[in-house]
């Protein structure tokens, strides 16, 4: 999960501090320097680190401790706010006011650049918009069958030219090409290297002049910690970068390309590449990701994942269903694929407000026991998924074979999903405490047999 390491130490620095009725000058002291060695554990460039550290000591010094407020919860919420000014502000990309708008996606190799260019045409075709992607890296065999495979998958138009190798000519031909068919936005998929050189650079700033992108995002890889600071400082000296778009946020537990890339660079952070799919690119919140560090959640997140995986009228109806003890294994399973394109548990368990990352640590996470519980009711027939009155034992043993799990599994999911319909039923009418009560004498929902029973 992004940030877990230092999201995990610093949680456990103010936790200290929650205690403690007044804040002394000691704990102040002892509580920044932990603060510091956690920033650089997590891969903080040393000089951001040091201005941080300076900044909140400073303000948490001076500051007025607010009637509403212990002296700890103030110095969190300094930092918090230090947090968010060191991460920069939301910028949105420039959208130009003659069409096309086009947008110049550079980066070395390695670094997710094909794939965050189809990312993105998705990201902005569901915002309205008619993308066109170009294929400009003529080097590295099969890029350009890259980017028209995952393009493919968001249905994304791409621009190629097979009888020519100039990316100069490709881009300023896509550009016409765009102008022709309305398509709004143009993102163009510039060539990488495996390092920095002078010719990458002279044919990115050649084809900067020939396009003249309205935008110009630079992709580096998170889990390369300062490297991508590195390299994105560099590219900003020769070719004045827009703003940076982070990939594999979700597998870097430290995370100090993100809060180091805006202090050094001075160019904001616009995107961040959240897992494999095509649909994981979301808008960098400096604000929530501070949120996320210190553990106070992101709700605002949760809820946008939410709007975009749950079917509302499929929402009202299960609705319907529940209050009338009708919920059936279909619509579990139903419910479970909605849930899975919120994507990974472990990071929309990491949103919600209290959770924190040391919490998580304790829970079993495992996406397979969800697999092997989806696989159960898939083996079953539609007749027996929608009257639980046909799971003869029998039955029950084919449909253990058919999904690769024990007897006992099946029995406990039917169990634990019987004792669910029991507490729907219950809940339809009235003196709901006394019914929740009696409900609490029947045993744990959460738990099948130690399969997690994901309610």
């Amino acid at each position: 999960m992004a940030f877990e390491s230092l999201a995990d130490k610093l949680q456990g620095t103010f936790k200290k501090l929650r205690g403690k009725g007044k804040v002394s000058a000691a704990d102040l002291k002892e509580a920044m320097r932990e603060v510091k060695l956690a920033l650089l554990e997590a891969d903080v460039n040393f000089k951001v680190v040091k201005n941080f550290v300076n900044s909140v000591s400073e303000r948490a010094v001076g500051s007025e401790v607010m009637e509403s407020l212990t002296p700890g919860q103030q110095v969190i919420k300094i930092v918090n706010e230090e947090l968010v000014k060191l991460m920069g502000t939301e910028e949105k990309i420039k959208i130009s006011s003659k069409p096309p708008t086009v947008i110049m996606m550079a980066g070395l190799q390695g670094a997710g650049k094909t794939t965050t260019a189809a990312k993105l045409g998705g990201l902005l075709k569901k915002q309205g918009k008619r993308p066109l992607l170009c294929a400009c890296d003529v080097y590295r065999p099969a890029a350009i069958k890259q980017l028209q495979v995952v393009a493919g998958q968001l249905d994304l138009p791409v621009f190629t030219m097979e009888d020519s190798k100039n990316p100069v000519q490709i881009a300023t031909n896509a550009l016409e090409h765009a102008r022709r068919h309305s398509n709004d936005i143009l993102i163009v998929d510039t060539a990488g290297r495996l390092h920095i050189d002078e010719e990458l650079m002279a044919e990115l700033k050649n084809i900067k002049t020939a396009v003249e992108p309205s935008e110009i995002l630079l992709v580096v890889d998170a889990m390369t910690g300062q490297d991508a600071v590195n390299v994105a400082e560099a590219f900003n000296s020769e070719l004045e970068i827009d703003g940076v778009v982070l990939t594999k946020l979700d597998g870097d537990t430290r995370g100090g390309a993100a809060i180091s890339v805006r202090a050094v660079t001075g160019k904001p952070i616009k995107f961040c590449g959240m897992g494999e799919k095509l649909t994981d690119l979301e808008v960098f919140h400096p604000e929530r990701m501070a949120s996320r560090i210190l553990g106070m959640g992101d709700v605002l997140s949760l809820i946008e994942k939410a709007e975009q995986a749950i079917d509302e009228k499929k929402a009202i109806e299960l609705e319907k269903k529940m209050r009338s003890a009708t919920f059936t294994y279909n619509d579990f399973l139903d419910q479970m694929e909605q849930m899975k394109k919120m994507g990974p548990l472990e990071q929309i368990l990491g949103m919600i407000p209290g959770v924190n990352a040391g919490a998580l640590k304790n829970v079993e996470i495992d996406e397979k026991r969800m697999l092997h519980i989806e696989a159960i009711i898939k083996s079953m027939t539609i007749g027996e998924r929608e009257n639980r009155d046909k799971l003869t034992p029998k039955r029950r043993e084919r449909i253990a074979k058919g999904s690769g799990v024990s007897v006992a599994d099946v029995n406990a999911l039917v169990k634990q999903f019987e004792q669910m319909q029991k507490m729907m039923k219950m809940m339809s009418g009235g003196n709901m405490a006394k019914k929740m009560k009696k409900f609490g004498k029947m045993g744990n929902i959460g738990n099948m047999g130690g399969m997690n029973f994901p309610f």
